[in-house]
C-alpha cells in the first residue's frame, strides 16, 4: 500500500499544485514573521547592549526616595558619583566610566537652527569600557572635540555650537546661562553601536568634557572585570561597596542580567507587533486549511473508482485512509520545507531593504532560530494532514460497489451541520450583543471580546447562510446569464458544503479587507474631526506666556506677516486677556473677531455674539455650567452677564473681541490663527514651515502649532498601516482564490458525463467555458459582497469601541474602495475559473459520456 500512496502521489502531483501553492504562501507567511521578528530582536539587543559588552558589572541608582529620607518630593536619585572610587577599589575592578546625563543645545552649518541634543561620555583610548563605533572620521581624544550622528547635518572638520546646560542653585535664583562652547567635529557616529543615534541627535565628547557639562548626576556605573573574575560574585561585592559609599541600597547586576532586562523593557512593542503578524498569519493558515480540503476533495472526487477498486481487490478501509494520509503528510512536508525556505529568502530580503532604506537601528544580519524553521514545517505539515482527514474519511466511508456508480452528494443537514448551527449561533447572538455595548460605550477591549466570537460565529454560520445567499442571487443570474447563467446558477448550489467552504474562505478575508478599510476611513474622520474642534484652525502661532499675563503678546502685524507667507491662504490676530469668570477668580479668555470666521475649519470655532462666552463641554461639567446660564465675567475695566453657549473643544472661555476689550481695556494679542491654501497637500508642511520661520523672527518666546501638522501625521501613520495590513490581508485572499480554483476543477469531474452530454446535445465549448466563469463569479461575487457587508459592520464597531468614549464617532465607508475591493475579488475569482473551464472544454461530448 506505501508504493500504492508513493506512485499515486507522484502520478496526481499535478492535481496536488494548488493545494501546495497555498500551504507554501501560509508557511512562508509564518517564518516570515518569526524569523523578521527574531531579526529585529537580535538587532535591538545587539544595539542596545552595545554599551555594556565589555561591561561585567553595571550599577544602577535608586530610582525612588523613601519620604523619611527627603522633604523634596521630586528628590533626585543619590548621585553614584561618590561611590567611583569605592567601586574602583574592589578586587577584580580594571575600569569604572560613570556616564553623565547632559542635553544640550546644539548649533551646525553657518545660519542653521539649533536643536537639542543628547550627549555621550567617550572614554580614553585604550579603555575596555570604549564602546562607541564611528562611520567617518574618529572619536574624540580631547576636550573641544566631538563626534556627531548622522541626525547633526556636520561632517569631520566642521565646526559646531553646543551651550551646555545652565548649572542649578541651591539659593532659588534664576541660573545663569551657560556659554557657548565650539567644538570641532572628528567623526560621525555609527548608529548600529547606539539604539538611539537614528532617531535623536546625538554627540559624543570625551569623558572628562562630559563631565564638566553634567547637571543631573550619573545614574549608571559601567564596571569592567579583569580577567579570571567571576561576574556574578563581583557584582555582590561592588554592590556592597557601592552601597556602603552612599549610604543607600543600589542595584547591582551582571553586564547580561542588566542588557537581558532593558531589552524586555524596550522591545515589549515589536514583540506586539510580532503578536499582530502571526495573527494574520493565522488568518492565512486557516484559509490555507480550507483549500487543502477542498484540494483532496477534489483529488479523491476524480479517484473515486480507482479507491472502489482497492477496496474490491482487498485493500482495507484503514488501509486506503491511511494512504491518503500518507499523500497528504509528503505534500504537507514538502510543501512546507519550500514555504520554509521562501520566507527566509523573504526575511533576508526585507532585512536587507530596511537597510538601504535607512532603519534606525540598523538590522545586523538574519537571525533564523531552528524554532521558527521547525514551527513552519510543523504548521503546514499538521494543517495539510487535519485538512486531509475528512476527505480521506469521506473517500473510505462508501461501501465499493457504491463507489463504482454514480452517487448523490450528501446532504447539507448532517449532525455536524447542526452542531456548527448551534454553535455558531451560540457564539454570534451574545458575542453581538457584547459589541453593541462596546460600541455604544467606547470599550475596546470589550469590543475585542465581542468581536472575536461574532466573527467566528459567522464563520460557523456561512455553511447555511453562503448556499442560500448563492441561490437567491442564482436566480437573478439566470434571468440575466442565458443557458449558461442557468447552468451555474445550480450547479453553484448543487454542493452547499462545497461552495460553503470556498466561499467561506475567500469571505474571511475580504472581510478582514473591509473592515480595515472602513475602520481606517473613520477613525481618520472621527479624528479630522476632532482635531478640527480642538484646533480652530489649520496653524497656530501661540504665546502662553501673554495669554496668562506675563508678557507684552505678540506683534501687532504678526498676522499680515503670516498671511502674507507662501501656502498662507490668511490669518486673523486674537487677543487674550484675565478675567472673573462667574467666581473663578482669574481665567484666560480669548477675544475672536468677526474676520476669524474666514480662517476657522470648524463652525464650532467661530467667534460667538456680543454678549455670549462659548465654553468647550470639559470646562463646562467641571465648573458646572449649562448651555443657556448666565454668568457674571469681570474685568479691569468693567464686568458684563454673559450668556454661556457650550460647543467646541477649547480649553479656554471664548468671547468677541469686542466684549473683551470692554471687560480689560486693550487686551495683548496672544495668538494668531491661520488657514493653509492646501491643506491636505504636501504643501502644507511648506506653508506651517514658512509660518514657523516668520513667528520665530518676530517672536522667538512663541511656537507654532495646530490642526494641519497632526492631521498630516495621523495621515502618514494609517496610511502606512492600512497599506501594509492590506498586502497582509491579501495573502490570505489570494489563497482563497486558490480554493476557487480547486472548486471549480472537483465541479468538472463530478459534471464530466453531465458537461460530455451538453457538448452531444450542441452546446459548444464557448458555453461550458461561459457556464464555469459564471459559477465562479457567482461564488466569487455573493462571497465579496458578503464579505464587505461584515466589514463595514465589523469596522464601525471596531472605530466606536475604540473612539466612542474619546470623541463622537464619524462613520466614513470609502464606497469607491469598497466597491473595488469587491469587484476585484469577483474577477479573480472568475480568473480562477480559466483553467478548468479550458480543460472541461477540450474534453470530448463521447469520452466524457463514456467516463
Amino acid at each position: 500500500m506505501l508504493r500504492v500512496s508513493l506512485a499515486q502521489l507522484h502520478h496526481h502531483a499535478g492535481r496536488l499544485l494548488a493545494g501546495a501553492t497555498a500551504v507554501v504562501i501560509a508557511v512562508a507567511f509564518v517564518v516570515v514573521t518569526l524569523v523578521g521578528g527574531a531579526t529585529a530582536s537580535a538587532s535591538v539587543r545587539a544595539a542596545l547592549a552595545a554599551p555594556y559588552t565589555a561591561a561585567a558589572v553595571v550599577v544602577s541608582a535608586p530610582t525612588q526616595v523613601r519620604p523619611e529620607d527627603s522633604d523634596d518630593e521630586l528628590a533626585q536619585p543619590p548621585s553614584l558619583a561618590g561611590a567611583v572610587d569605592a567601586v574602583r577599589a574592589v578586587d577584580g575592578v580594571a575600569a569604572v566610566a560613570p556616564d553623565p546625563d547632559v542635553s544640550a543645545e546644539l548649533a551646525a552649518g553657518d545660519g542653521g537652527g539649533a536643536t537639542y541634543v543628547d550627549v555621550r561620555a567617550v572614554e580614553p583610548p585604550g579603555s575596555p569600557l570604549r564602546w562607541q563605533r564611528v562611520l567617518a572620521g574618529r572619536l574624540p581624544e580631547r576636550p573641544g572635540e566631538v563626534a556627531v550622528s548622522e541626525r547633526v547635518d556636520a561632517a569631520p572638520g566642521d565646526v559646531v555650537t553646543l551651550t551646555p546646560p545652565a548649572p542649578s542653585t541651591t539659593d532659588g535664583a534664576a541660573p545663569a546661562e551657560a556659554p557657548a562652547e565650539e567644538l570641532d567635529v572628528v567623526g560621525v557616529l555609527d548608529p548600529a553601536g547606539d539604539p538611539q543615534a537614528g532617531v535623536t541627535p546625538l554627540v559624543a565628547v570625551t569623558a572628562e568634557q562630559a563631565a564638566t557639562w553634567a547637571v543631573w548626576p550619573p545614574s549608571e556605573l559601567r564596571v569592567a572585570a579583569t580577567p579570571g573574575t567571576d561576574p556574578a560574585a563581583l557584582a555582590e561585592a561592588v554592590g556592597r561597596a557601592a552601597g556602603d559609599a552612599l549610604d543607600v541600597p543600589v542595584t547591582a547586576e551582571t553586564g547580561a542580567a542588566f542588557t537581558d532586562r532593558l531589552v524586555d523593557d524596550q522591545t515589549g512593542g515589536a514583540l506586539q507587533l510580532v503578536t499582530v503578524l502571526l495573527a494574520f498569519a493565522v488568518v492565512s493558515v486557516l484559509v490555507a486549511g480550507l483549500v487543502i480540503a477542498n484540494t483532496f476533495a477534489v483529488l479523491l472526487a476524480q479517484r473515486t473508482r480507482e479507491l472502489a477498486l482497492l477496496r474490491c481487490v482487498g485493500a482495507l478501509t484503514g488501509q486506503v485512509r491511511r494512504g491518503v494520509l500518507l499523500e497528504a503528510l509528503v505534500t504537507g512536508v514538502a510543501a512546507s520545507a519550500l514555504g520554509t525556505a521562501l520566507g527566509v529568502g523573504l526575511a533576508a530580503a526585507g532585512s536587507a531593504v530596511a537597510g538601504r532604506l535607512g532603519s534606525p537601528i540598523p538590522l545586523q544580519g538574519l537571525a533564523v532560530p531552528w524554532w521558527s524553521v521547525a514551527a513552519g514545517l510543523a504548521v503546514g505539515t499538521l494543517v495539510t494532514v487535519v485538512a486531509a482527514t475528512s476527505p480521506a474519511r469521506a473517500a473510505t466511508r462508501v461501501a465499493p460497489l457504491a463507489a463504482l456508480r454514480p452517487l448523490d452528494p450528501a446532504p447539507l443537514r448532517s449532525r455536524g451541520g447542526v452542531l456548527r448551527l448551534v454553535v455558531g449561533l451560540a457564539l454570534l447572538l451574545p458575542g453581538a450583543a457584547v459589541l453593541v455595548l462596546a460600541s455604544v460605550h467606547g470599550e475596546l477591549l470589550l469590543g475585542l471580546a465581542g468581536g472575536v466570537p461574532t466573527f467566528l460565529g459567522v464563520v460557523l454560520l456561512c455553511q447555511r447562510a453562503v448556499p442560500a445567499a448563492v441561490g437567491l442571487a442564482g436566480r437573478l443570474l439566470a434571468r440575466a446569464g442565458g443557458v449558461p447563467g442557468r447552468l451555474a446558477a445550480r450547479n453553484a448550489v448543487r454542493v452547499p458544503r462545497r461552495t460553503a467552504a470556498t466561499a467561506t474562505a475567500l469571505l474571511v478575508g475580504v472581510t478582514l479587507v473591509s473592515t480595515f478599510l472602513v475602520g481606517a476611513a473613520s477613525t481618520r474622520a472621527t479624528t479630522t474631526a476632532e482635531l478640527e474642534a480642538q484646533y480652530p484652525a489649520d496653524v497656530q502661532v501661540v504665546d502662553d506666556e501673554a495669554l496668562f499675563g506675563g508678557g507684552g503678546g505678540l506683534p501687532g502685524g504678526l498676522a499680515r506677516e503670516v498671511a502674507a507667507a507662501p501656502g498662507v491662504s490668511g490669518a486673523v490676530a486674537v487677543t487674550g486677556g484675565q478675567v472673573d469668570l462667574g467666581g473663578t477668580g482669574g481665567q484666560a479668555v480669548l477675544g475672536l473677531g468677526g474676520d476669524a470666521d474666514d480662517v476657522v475649519r470648524s463652525a464650532t470655532a467661530r467667534a460667538p455674539a456680543d454678549g455670549e462666552v462659548r465654553v468647550g463641554p470639559g470646562y463646562a461639567e467641571v465648573n458646572g455650567l449649562a448651555d443657556g446660564d448666565v454668568v457674571i465675567a469681570g474685568g479691569a475695566d468693567g464686568s458684563a452677564d454673559l450668556v454661556v453657549r457650550v460647543g467646541g473643544r477649547s480649553d479656554l472661555p471664548v468671547v468677541s473681541a469686542a466684549q473683551l476689550s470692554a471687560l480689560v481695556g486693550a487686551p495683548p494679542v496672544v495668538q494668531v490663527w491661520a488657514s493653509v491654501a492646501q491643506p491636505d497637500g504636501s504643501a502644507a508642511g511648506d506653508a506651517v514651515d514658512a509660518v514657523t520661520d516668520v513667528a520665530a523672527e518676530a517672536a522667538p518666546g512663541a511656537y507654532v502649532a495646530g490642526a494641519v501638522l497632526a492631521r498630516q501625521g495621523l495621515d502618514q501613520v494609517l496610511d502606512v498601516l492600512l497599506l501594509v495590513v492590506t498586502a497582509l490581508l491579501g495573502v490570505a485572499v489570494v489563497i482563497a482564490l486558490v480554493g476557487v480554483g480547486n472548486t471549480l476543477a472537483l465541479s468538472v469531474v463530478e459534471r464530466r458525463q453531465e458537461l460530455g452530454l451538453l457538448r452531444a446535445l450542441g452546446q459548444p465549448a464557448s458555453g461550458v467555458r461561459r457556464t464555469l466563469l459564471w459559477e465562479a463569479g457567482l461564488v466569487a461575487g455573493v462571497a465579496s459582497v458578503l464579505g464587505v457587508a461584515l466589514g463595514v459592520v465589523f469596522g464601525v464597531a471596531g472605530t466606536a469601541s475604540a473612539l466612542a468614549a474619546q470623541a463622537p464617532v464619524v462613520v466614513d465607508v470609502p464606497w469607491l474602495r469598497v466597491l473595488a475591493v469587491v469587484a476585484l475579488a469577483t474577477l479573480a475569482g472568475m480568473a480562477a475559473s480559466v483553467l478548468p473551464a479550458r480543460r472541461a472544454a477540450r474534453v470530448p461530448p463521447v469520452a466524457a459520456m463514456a467516463a
